[in-house]
C-alpha cells in the first residue's frame, strides 16, 4: 500500500492511496474536522486521469463540510473517490485495500456508501477498518442512505416549489430528473406518488425504460433534459452541470436535486438568480443520506424517530434560507453559504 501526501492548501489532509497488488488507486480527501470526525462517502468512478479523481474529492469533501454542519451533526466534512469502473474493476481485494486505508487515518475519516458503492461493498471495506458506515447489520447498522437521501430532496423540491410556484402541492407538475440511481430513482418514486409528471434521463438506458415504465414518465436523451419545458429541474447524478453552457438552456423555475457540487463555479449560483430560477443549494438539499449515516457513527438510538426530527429540521433550515435570499434578493447558494459559515465560526470560538 502506498499513501502519498498531496498538498492541498485549503483541506486538512489529502493522501492519494495506491496498492498495484489489488488494482486500487484514488484519493481520500479530509476537508475539516472542525464538529467532529470527516464523514463522507467513497465514491467509484472510471475517471479519465487523476487530476479529476484528485479535484471531485477536493469539491466533494468541502461540499461535506458544509453539508453536516446545514444539517446540525457533529461531524467534519471527507470524501473518498477510487479510479475504477465498479461494473467491471470493483473487487473484494480492491475494496478491503481501501478499508485498509482508511484505517491508517485513525478515526479521521469515516465512509460510507456513494455513487457506484453499495452495502455489500461498505461490509467488505469493513474488514479492514472499523471507521465505515452504512453497514447492512450491526448494533447502530443504518444500511442503504439512499432512501431517506431522496426523501430530503424531495422535501426540498416541496419547499422549493411553494416559494416559486406558490404551494407545497406537485399535483400535475411537471419535473425533470437527471440521473436514476439509487437517490434518483426513489426520487422518483416520490414524486409521481405526489402526483406529478417526470421526465427522466440516465446514460443508462435500461434503467430509463425501468423507470419510464414504472412511473409513466417521458424518457429524453441525456443532453436533452436540459432543455426540456417542466416546473422544476432535480439533477441527480454528477456534479458540475449547472455551468454557462447548460443554464441558458433550462426552461423550469426551480432547481433542486440530490447531486453533490451541482454549481460548475460561484457564478453559476448569479445567472440561475439573473434568469428568475430558484436555486435549492445541494448540500442543504440532499443531507438526508449522511443523516441517516450519523445515526451509526455517532452510535444513536431511536435511527427513525431521530432522522425524522433531523429531516424536518433540515427541510425548516431550508426554507429559512430561502426566504432570506428573497429579501435580500440575492442567490439561495449566497445565503446557505454565509448561514453555513457562521456555523462553522461558532464552533471554532
Amino acid at each position: 500500500m502506498q499513501i502519498t501526501p498531496v498538498a492541498a492548501p485549503e483541506h486538512e489532509q489529502v493522501v492519494r492511496i495506491a496498492d498495484p497488488e489489488s488494482g486500487l488507486l484514488g484519493f481520500i480527501a479530509i476537508h475539516s474536522t472542525r464538529r467532529g470526525p470527516a464523514a463522507g462517502g467513497v465514491r467509484m468512478r472510471p475517471y479519465a486521469q487523476e487530476a479529476d479523481a484528485l479535484n471531485d474529492a477536493l469539491r466533494l469533501s468541502r461540499g461535506m463540510t458544509y453539508k453536516n454542519a446545514a444539517a446540525g451533526l457533529d461531524l467534519g466534512g471527507g470524501k473518498a473517490v477510487i479510479m475504477a469502473d465498479p461494473a467491471t474493476q470493483k473487487t473484494p481485494d480492491l475494496l478491503a485495500a481501501f478499508g485498509s486505508a482508511v484505517e491508517t487515518l485513525a478515526g479521521r475519516y469515516w465512509t460510507a456508501e456513494d455513487m457506484g458503492m453499495t452495502p455489500a461493498d461498505m461490509a467488505r471495506i469493513g474488514t479492514r477498518t472499523t471507521c465505515v458506515a452504512g453497514l447492512a447489520d450491526g448494533d447502530f447498522a443504518s444500511g442503504d442512505p439512499s432512501p431517506i437521501t431522496a426523501r430530503g430532496i424531495f422535501y426540498a423540491i416541496r419547499t422549493a416549489a411553494k416559494h416559486r410556484l406558490g404551494s407545497v402541492d406537485l399535483t400535475g407538475r411537471t419535473v425533470a430528473v437527471q440521473g436514476l440511481g439509487h437517490v434518483g430513482h426513489y426520487l422518483c418514486g416520490y414524486l409521481h406518488q405526489a402526483g406529478a409528471n417526470l421526465i427522466v434521463t440516465d446514460i443508462d438506458r435500461a434503467q430509463v425504460a425501468r423507470v419510464a415504465e414504472r412511473y409513466g414518465a417521458t424518457a429524453v436523451a441525456p443532453d436533452a433534459i436540459y432543455g426540456v419545458e417542466a416546473d422544476i429541474f432535480a439533477p441527480c447524478a454528477i456534479g458540475a452541470i449547472l455551468n454557462a453552457e447548460t443554464i441558458p438552456q433550462l426552461k423550469v423555475r426551480v432547481v433542486a436535486g440530490g447531486a453533490n457540487n451541482q454549481l460548475a463555479t460561484p457564478e453559476d449560483a448569479t445567472r440561475l438568480h439573473d434568469l428568475g430560477i430558484l436555486y435549492a443549494p445541494d448540500y442543504v438539499a440532499n443531507g438526508g443520506g449522511i443523516i441517516n449515516v450519523a445515526t451509526e457513527i455517532l452510535k444513536i438510538s431511536g435511527r427513525e424517530a431521530w432522522v425524522a426530527s433531523r429531516l424536518a429540521a433540515l427541510d425548516d433550515t431550508m426554507d429559512r434560507i430561502l426566504t432570506r435570499a428573497r429579501i435580500l434578493s440575492v442567490s439561495p447558494a449566497e445565503v446557505a453559504d454565509a448561514t453555513v459559515d457562521e456555523i462553522l465560526q461558532a464552533k471554532a470560538a
